[in-house]
């Protein structure tokens, strides 16, 4: 599919994130202005809350978009979804008849304070990458050990904290908690020495279910993605996630990116999963290409100095896609409900240079990375910048889903002590 030209002029240049091929949805405020549900257009919003207001736009005879979060229109359906994409285009695409009603509505984006854009339900994470199981599990038990037994058959997954999901920008504080070193007898409760990221990508659940779904069920119900990264203590895991997995290590923050990228826009991305060890059961079997062309870029920017590139790969490293994710959590019965979000994983390639996270990155600590700036890093210090950034290249055009962005602040003073 090529370039779909607007008459938003910005929106032509094919290096830009927000052609009219992408629209992705998120909430936005000026100054001190109640957010609002807008739409990226090149490098404008067009304000979707007043446009539905002034009766540009009409989906429902109950309004849609007077909330700040855009769970209202996945409540809506599929239909619904498709009939207000075909409405924005046909508002923002070049030659469009309603040009001038339309240019009131659009606000600059470097104006902006951006939102989370859905209000998160319920938020489930995966482990869902093969390259970073192995190399986890290689550090921990060794290659013969890597991969637990059931790890190609089943979606690994753990529950977390919906509450704990904040929009990009927002800055991170680096958590206390009970940690254990091998060479000391008893815990001690200290802040975080090996916080890490994990790049991820997010699917939101559009539609609810209450029962078992298929996995093309599954793939019908996703609304759209965003970049998520998984804020990881690993020294606060390594010593709490026996026998019951992840717990306070992974409560801290998932920050994820400010644009909901709608499954549409994606579509001509569209790639397969591998190829199985293991033929998986029916309730898990692929029914068509279920992932995603889309390379991811992971930076470090130490405070007050210039980025480094430390990280780059591709959503079509993973070994399950969101749709069997969903389609496996909803096994036992699960209901989901809308604004639930999915975790893939964190998405590592073959090579050092395609990890996911700086465990990896560093191999355990053993292999301090170095930056641009000459320092060199094992996992993260206060004041680093850490951005996740994907895109997906088009014919002409690309895709993006806006920067996800978050700063480490130092701990707390300790908030126990007497």
């Amino acid at each position: 599919m090529p370039l779909k030209f607007s008459w938003v002029t910005s929106a032509n240049d094919a290096r830009h994130p927000f052609p009219l091929n992408n629209l992705p949805y998120g909430v936005f405020s000026i100054k001190d202005d109640e957010p609002k549900c807008g739409v990226a257009i090149g490098d404008l919003i067009l304000n979707v809350t007043e446009a539905e207001a002034r009766g540009i736009i009409s989906l429902s005879d109950e309004p849609l978009f007077d909330l700040p979060f855009w769970n209202p229109l996945m409540e809506q359906g599929p239909a619904v979804w498709a009939a207000l994409r075909e409405r924005l285009t046909e508002l923002l695409a070049e030659g469009s008849v309603e040009q001038e009603r339309v240019e009131t509505l659009l606000v600059p984006q470097a104006d902006v304070e951006m939102h989370m854009p859905f209000a998160v339900s319920e938020y489930t994470d995966f482990y869902a990458g093969r390259n970073h199981a192995f190399n986890v599990g290689t550090m921990f038990r060794g290659p013969e050990n890597a991969l637990p037994p059931n790890w190609l058959h089943i979606p690994i997954g753990y529950n977390g904290r919906a509450s704990s999901v904040v929009v990009s920008g927002t800055d991170i504080r680096r958590p206390w908690g009970q940690l254990k070193s091998p060479d000391h007898d008893k815990p001690a409760f200290l802040p975080c020495r090996r916080f890490d990221i994990e790049l991820e990508m997010g699917a939101i659940v559009g539609t609810p279910s209450d029962g078992p779904i298929s996995v093309q069920e599954a793939d019908d119900q996703i609304f759209g993605y965003v970049l998520l990264n998984d804020w990881s203590a690993r020294d606060i895991q390594a010593w709490e996630y026996q026998p019951l997995g992840p717990f306070q290590a992974k409560a801290t923050a998932t920050s994820i990116s400010p644009w909901i990228v709608t499954k549409p826009a994606l579509e001509p991305f569209r790639c397969a999963t591998p190829e199985r060890e293991f033929e998986l059961l029916d309730h898990l079997k692929d029914c068509g290409p279920m992932l995603y062309d889309i390379d991811l870029e992971v930076t470090i920017a130490p405070e007050g100095k210039p980025e480094t590139t430390i990280a780059r790969t591709n959503y079509n490293q993973m070994y399950y896609s969101a749709a069997q994710q969903l389609a496996h959590h909803t096994t036992s019965g699960c209901p989901m409900n809308v604004g639930d979000l999915l975790g893939s994983g964190t998405i590592s390639g073959a090579s050092k240079p395609e990890r996911g996270s700086l465990l990896e990155l560093s191999w355990g600590g053993k292999e301090p990375m170095t930056l641009a700036t000459g320092e060199t890093r094992s996992f993260i210090e206060d004041g680093d910048t850490l951005t996740l950034k994907g895109i997906a290249n088009g014919d002409g055009y690309t895709i993006g889903f806006g920067d996800c962005v978050g700063t480490v602040l130092p701990a707390l003073e300790n908030p126990y002590a007497r």
